[in-house]
Protein backbone atom coordinates (compact mmCIF):
# COMPACT_ATOMS: atom_id res chain seq x y z
CA UNK A 1 0.00 0.00 0.00
CA UNK A 2 1.32 3.42 -0.93
CA UNK A 3 1.68 6.21 1.62
CA UNK A 4 -1.32 7.97 0.08
CA UNK A 5 -4.78 6.39 -0.32
CA UNK A 6 -5.15 4.75 -3.73
CA UNK A 7 -8.13 5.97 -5.78
CA UNK A 8 -9.57 4.15 -8.80
CA UNK A 9 -12.44 5.18 -11.08
CA UNK A 10 -14.29 2.58 -13.16
CA UNK A 11 -16.85 2.88 -15.95
CA UNK A 12 -19.61 0.46 -16.86
CA UNK A 13 -22.65 1.21 -19.09
CA UNK A 14 -22.97 4.99 -18.91
CA UNK A 15 -22.37 8.29 -20.70
CA UNK A 16 -19.27 9.32 -18.67
CA UNK A 17 -21.07 12.39 -17.30
CA UNK A 18 -20.44 11.52 -13.66
CA UNK A 19 -16.72 10.99 -14.28
CA UNK A 20 -16.65 14.39 -15.98
CA UNK A 21 -18.19 15.87 -12.81
CA UNK A 22 -15.06 14.75 -10.98
CA UNK A 23 -12.85 16.43 -13.58
CA UNK A 24 -15.01 19.57 -13.37
CA UNK A 25 -13.89 20.14 -9.79
CA UNK A 26 -10.85 21.95 -11.26
CA UNK A 27 -9.08 23.75 -8.36
CA UNK A 28 -10.53 21.37 -5.78
CA UNK A 29 -9.36 18.44 -7.90
CA UNK A 30 -5.78 19.68 -7.72
CA UNK A 31 -5.98 19.79 -3.93
CA UNK A 32 -7.54 16.33 -3.88
CA UNK A 33 -4.86 14.94 -6.20
CA UNK A 34 -2.25 16.03 -3.67
CA UNK A 35 -3.88 13.82 -1.04
CA UNK A 36 -4.59 10.66 -3.04
CA UNK A 37 -2.80 8.50 -5.57
CA UNK A 38 -5.01 8.18 -8.66
CA UNK A 39 -4.01 4.76 -10.00
CA UNK A 40 -6.87 3.95 -12.40
CA UNK A 41 -8.99 6.57 -14.17
CA UNK A 42 -9.21 5.98 -17.92
CA UNK A 43 -11.25 9.15 -18.50
CA UNK A 44 -8.28 11.22 -17.35
CA UNK A 45 -5.09 9.17 -17.62
CA UNK A 46 -3.64 6.10 -19.29
CA UNK A 47 -2.12 5.01 -15.99
CA UNK A 48 -3.51 1.64 -14.98
CA UNK A 49 -2.44 -0.14 -11.82
CA UNK A 50 -3.97 -3.24 -10.25
CA UNK A 51 -5.63 -3.25 -6.84
CA UNK A 52 -5.97 -3.15 -3.99
CA UNK A 53 -7.65 0.26 -3.94
CA UNK A 54 -8.63 2.28 -0.90
CA UNK A 55 -11.54 3.92 -2.73
CA UNK A 56 -13.21 2.86 -5.98
CA UNK A 57 -15.67 5.17 -7.71
CA UNK A 58 -17.97 3.28 -10.06
CA UNK A 59 -20.05 4.87 -12.80
CA UNK A 60 -22.55 2.95 -14.94
CA UNK A 61 -24.93 0.00 -14.79
CA UNK A 62 -24.42 -3.71 -15.34
CA UNK A 63 -25.59 -4.65 -18.85
CA UNK A 64 -23.30 -7.47 -20.03
CA UNK A 65 -21.97 -10.77 -18.71
CA UNK A 66 -18.46 -9.24 -18.73
CA UNK A 67 -19.78 -6.41 -16.56
CA UNK A 68 -21.06 -8.95 -14.04
CA UNK A 69 -17.63 -10.51 -13.73
CA UNK A 70 -15.68 -7.25 -13.76
CA UNK A 71 -17.68 -5.62 -10.94
CA UNK A 72 -16.98 -8.64 -8.75
CA UNK A 73 -13.25 -8.08 -9.25
CA UNK A 74 -13.59 -4.35 -8.53
CA UNK A 75 -15.37 -5.18 -5.30
CA UNK A 76 -12.68 -7.65 -4.23
CA UNK A 77 -9.98 -5.08 -4.95
CA UNK A 78 -11.63 -2.15 -3.13
CA UNK A 79 -11.85 -1.20 0.53
CA UNK A 80 -14.62 1.34 -0.13
CA UNK A 81 -16.83 1.16 -3.21
CA UNK A 82 -18.89 4.25 -4.07
CA UNK A 83 -21.42 4.25 -6.90
CA UNK A 84 -21.87 7.46 -8.90
CA UNK A 85 -25.05 8.57 -10.61
CA UNK A 86 -28.37 7.19 -11.78
CA UNK A 87 -26.87 4.42 -13.92
CA UNK A 88 -24.82 2.96 -11.09
CA UNK A 89 -27.46 3.45 -8.39
CA UNK A 90 -30.65 2.60 -10.33
CA UNK A 91 -29.77 1.11 -13.73
CA UNK A 92 -30.00 4.42 -15.59
CA UNK A 93 -32.09 5.39 -18.59
CA UNK A 94 -30.98 2.14 -20.24
CA UNK A 95 -33.06 0.25 -17.64
CA UNK A 96 -36.10 1.11 -19.75
CA UNK A 97 -35.32 -2.07 -21.66
CA UNK A 98 -36.13 -4.02 -18.49
CA UNK A 99 -39.81 -3.65 -19.32
CA UNK A 100 -39.56 -4.43 -23.03
CA UNK A 101 -36.66 -6.83 -23.51
CA UNK A 102 -33.31 -5.88 -24.97
CA UNK A 103 -33.69 -7.31 -28.48
CA UNK A 104 -35.86 -4.49 -29.81
CA UNK A 105 -33.51 -1.86 -28.41
CA UNK A 106 -30.39 -3.56 -29.78
CA UNK A 107 -31.96 -3.89 -33.24
CA UNK A 108 -32.96 -0.22 -33.22
CA UNK A 109 -29.57 1.13 -32.13
CA UNK A 110 -26.90 -1.03 -33.77
CA UNK A 111 -26.28 -1.57 -37.47
CA UNK A 112 -25.01 -5.09 -36.74
CA UNK A 113 -26.94 -6.27 -33.67
CA UNK A 114 -25.60 -9.80 -34.20
CA UNK A 115 -22.27 -8.52 -32.82
CA UNK A 116 -23.83 -7.36 -29.56
CA UNK A 117 -23.87 -9.51 -26.44
CA UNK A 118 -26.02 -7.98 -23.72
CA UNK A 119 -28.05 -8.99 -20.72
CA UNK A 120 -31.82 -8.68 -20.80
CA UNK A 121 -31.67 -6.11 -18.01
CA UNK A 122 -29.72 -3.05 -16.94
CA UNK A 123 -29.26 -3.10 -13.18
CA UNK A 124 -27.62 -1.12 -10.40
CA UNK A 125 -24.20 -2.00 -9.03
CA UNK A 126 -25.78 -2.79 -5.64
CA UNK A 127 -27.79 -5.59 -7.28
CA UNK A 128 -24.50 -7.43 -7.81
CA UNK A 129 -22.07 -6.45 -5.04
CA UNK A 130 -22.06 -4.71 -1.68
CA UNK A 131 -21.85 -0.93 -2.03
CA UNK A 132 -20.49 1.29 0.74
CA UNK A 133 -22.09 4.54 -0.41
CA UNK A 134 -24.40 5.67 -3.22
CA UNK A 135 -24.17 9.14 -4.73
CA UNK A 136 -27.28 10.00 -6.73
CA UNK A 137 -27.88 12.26 -9.71
CA UNK A 138 -27.86 12.44 -13.49
CA UNK A 139 -25.21 13.70 -13.41
CA UNK A 140 -23.99 13.82 -9.83
CA UNK A 141 -23.39 17.08 -7.97
CA UNK A 142 -19.62 17.55 -8.11
CA UNK A 143 -19.53 19.20 -4.67
CA UNK A 144 -21.35 16.22 -3.18
CA UNK A 145 -18.67 14.02 -4.73
CA UNK A 146 -16.00 16.19 -3.13
CA UNK A 147 -17.77 15.77 0.21
CA UNK A 148 -17.78 12.00 -0.24
CA UNK A 149 -14.08 11.82 -1.04
CA UNK A 150 -13.04 14.20 1.73
CA UNK A 151 -15.19 12.29 4.22
CA UNK A 152 -13.68 8.95 3.30
CA UNK A 153 -10.19 10.41 3.61
CA UNK A 154 -11.12 11.76 7.04
CA UNK A 155 -12.62 8.46 8.16
CA UNK A 156 -16.19 9.73 8.56
CA UNK A 157 -19.45 8.97 6.78
CA UNK A 158 -20.32 11.45 4.00
CA UNK A 159 -23.08 13.95 4.67
CA UNK A 160 -25.28 14.35 1.62
CA UNK A 161 -28.98 15.34 1.60
CA UNK A 162 -31.73 12.72 1.72
CA UNK A 163 -34.66 15.16 1.87
CA UNK A 164 -36.77 16.08 -1.14
CA UNK A 165 -36.32 18.80 -3.77
CA UNK A 166 -39.17 20.83 -2.26
CA UNK A 167 -36.86 21.81 0.60
CA UNK A 168 -34.41 23.26 -1.90
CA UNK A 169 -37.21 25.23 -3.57
CA UNK A 170 -38.10 26.77 -0.24
CA UNK A 171 -34.47 27.61 0.52
CA UNK A 172 -33.98 29.49 -2.76
CA UNK A 173 -37.41 31.16 -2.60
CA UNK A 174 -38.83 29.39 -5.64
CA UNK A 175 -42.62 29.43 -5.82
CA UNK A 176 -44.06 25.91 -6.14
CA UNK A 177 -44.71 25.32 -9.84
CA UNK A 178 -47.43 22.78 -9.10
CA UNK A 179 -49.39 25.03 -6.76
CA UNK A 180 -48.91 28.26 -8.73
CA UNK A 181 -49.01 26.98 -12.30
CA UNK A 182 -50.39 23.45 -12.19
CA UNK A 183 -47.14 22.01 -13.60
CA UNK A 184 -46.53 18.34 -12.89
CA UNK A 185 -43.48 18.01 -10.64
CA UNK A 186 -41.69 15.05 -9.01
CA UNK A 187 -39.98 17.32 -6.48
CA UNK A 188 -41.97 16.05 -3.46
CA UNK A 189 -40.61 12.51 -3.94
CA UNK A 190 -37.16 13.22 -5.43
CA UNK A 191 -33.94 13.48 -3.43
CA UNK A 192 -32.35 16.91 -3.25
CA UNK A 193 -28.98 17.69 -4.76
CA UNK A 194 -29.55 19.75 -7.89
CA UNK A 195 -30.46 22.98 -6.12
CA UNK A 196 -34.03 22.73 -7.46
CA UNK A 197 -32.76 23.79 -10.86
CA UNK A 198 -35.80 22.92 -12.99
CA UNK A 199 -38.49 24.52 -10.78
CA UNK A 200 -36.39 27.69 -10.71
CA UNK A 201 -36.99 27.90 -14.46
CA UNK A 202 -40.72 27.10 -14.31
CA UNK A 203 -40.30 23.40 -15.09
CA UNK A 204 -41.34 20.46 -12.99
CA UNK A 205 -38.69 18.24 -11.40
CA UNK A 206 -37.80 15.23 -13.59
CA UNK A 207 -36.55 13.04 -10.74
CA UNK A 208 -32.86 13.14 -11.73
CA UNK A 209 -31.68 12.27 -8.22
CA UNK A 210 -34.05 9.36 -7.68
CA UNK A 211 -36.45 8.78 -4.79
CA UNK A 212 -35.95 10.72 -1.57
CA UNK A 213 -35.43 8.91 1.73
CA UNK A 214 -39.13 8.38 2.44
CA UNK A 215 -40.99 9.00 -0.83
CA UNK A 216 -44.77 8.89 -0.70
CA UNK A 217 -45.61 8.16 -4.31
CA UNK A 218 -49.30 7.27 -4.21
CA UNK A 219 -50.56 10.58 -2.75
CA UNK A 220 -48.45 12.48 -5.29
CA UNK A 221 -49.67 10.48 -8.28
CA UNK A 222 -53.26 10.77 -6.98
CA UNK A 223 -52.78 14.54 -6.80
CA UNK A 224 -51.41 14.68 -10.34
CA UNK A 225 -54.33 12.64 -11.62
CA UNK A 226 -56.79 14.90 -9.82
CA UNK A 227 -55.16 17.77 -11.71
CA UNK A 228 -55.89 16.08 -15.04
CA UNK A 229 -52.68 14.13 -15.73
CA UNK A 230 -53.36 10.66 -17.12
CA UNK A 231 -52.03 7.56 -15.38
CA UNK A 232 -49.96 6.54 -18.40
CA UNK A 233 -48.31 9.97 -18.53
CA UNK A 234 -47.40 9.76 -14.84
CA UNK A 235 -45.96 6.28 -15.32
CA UNK A 236 -43.86 7.61 -18.21
CA UNK A 237 -42.61 10.49 -16.04
CA UNK A 238 -41.45 8.02 -13.40
CA UNK A 239 -39.68 5.92 -16.02
CA UNK A 240 -36.78 8.18 -16.87
CA UNK A 241 -33.30 8.55 -15.39
CA UNK A 242 -34.10 6.53 -12.27
CA UNK A 243 -36.84 4.35 -13.72
CA UNK A 244 -35.68 1.17 -11.99
CA UNK A 245 -35.19 2.69 -8.55
CA UNK A 246 -37.53 0.56 -6.40
CA UNK A 247 -39.95 3.31 -5.33
CA UNK A 248 -40.33 4.76 -8.83
CA UNK A 249 -40.52 1.30 -10.39
CA UNK A 250 -43.23 0.05 -8.05
CA UNK A 251 -45.49 3.05 -8.58
CA UNK A 252 -45.01 3.13 -12.36
CA UNK A 253 -45.76 -0.60 -12.49
CA UNK A 254 -48.93 -0.04 -10.46
CA UNK A 255 -50.11 2.69 -12.79
CA UNK A 256 -49.18 0.73 -15.92
CA UNK A 257 -51.07 -2.32 -14.63
CA UNK A 258 -54.11 -0.14 -13.97
CA UNK A 259 -53.97 1.24 -17.51
CA UNK A 260 -53.58 -2.26 -18.99
CA UNK A 261 -56.54 -3.55 -16.98
CA UNK A 262 -58.70 -0.63 -18.08
CA UNK A 263 -57.81 -1.11 -21.74
CA UNK A 264 -58.52 -4.85 -21.58
CA UNK A 265 -61.95 -4.35 -20.05
CA UNK A 266 -64.69 -4.44 -22.73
Amino acid sequence: MSAQPRLAVFKFASCDGCQLSLLSLEDELLQLAARVDVVHFLEATSRIEPGPYDVALVEGSITTADDEQRIQQVRRDSKFLVTLGACATAGGIQALKNWSGSEAFVNAVYARPDYIRTLETSTAIADHVAVDFELRGCPINKYQLLEVLQSLLAGRRPRTPTHCVCVECKRRGTVCVTVAQGIACLGPVTQAGCGALCPAYDRGCYGCYGPSEQPNLVPLTDHLRAGGMKAEAIATALRSFNAYAPAFRQESDRLAAEVAERESTP
